[in-house]
């Protein structure tokens, strides 16, 4: 796997601050021509390092003022069963998220709504009647303290490897 190098890092880091900002100032920012800033953006992201570029939307000024964090426990700890209940949370909007844990549950998901109603028509139309689902737990959120999409990069101390 490569490992990006201290040019890679500040583009990384750069883009994470603002991935909507012009080539020739990420360039400027880290030092590079635009030519060679905006190659090794593309091989950044041919390479797996960048996922996407997105826009963070605020879910309460789109009217999605409810977040809900639901612990998921399958009846059956298979192979199948947990493909059967993944292909059927990908194709619900409400689930931001949906990570497989270890500990009591089996899988947590991020939901989001417009009110505590429309989560329980998601938990009783949607959530609950998928085959094999034994047990949910919501906790609903108060109020998100601290949020975040950006990751700590650093480069590690003598990484000379670049992922161009």
């Amino acid at each position: 796997m490569l490992t990006p190098d201290r040019i890679d890092v500040a583009l990384l880091n750069a883009l994470q601050d603002d991935c909507s900002v012009a080539n020739n100032v990420l360039a400027r920012r880290v030092g590079l021509s635009p030519s060679a800033c905006l190659m090794r953006t593309k091989k950044l992201r041919e390479n797996g390092f960048i996922r996407q570029f997105a826009a963070v939307v605020d879910e309460v000024a789109v009217g999605l003022g409810v977040t809900a964090f639901a612990f998921v426990t399958l009846a059956h700890h298979d192979r199948e069963a947990a493909e059967s209940f993944v292909a059927r949370i990908q194709s619900a909007p409400q689930v931001t998220e949906c990570w497989h844990v270890t500990g009591p549950a089996d899988y947590l998901l991020k939901i989001v709504a417009s009110g505590i109603p429309s989560y329980r028509d998601f938990l009783m139309d949607t959530l609950i009647p998928i085959p094999g689902v034994d047990h949910v737990e919501t906790l609903i959120a108060l109020k998100a303290e601290k949020r975040g999409l950006r990751l700590p990069l650093v480069q590690a101390e003598g990484s000379a490897t670049s992922a161009q």
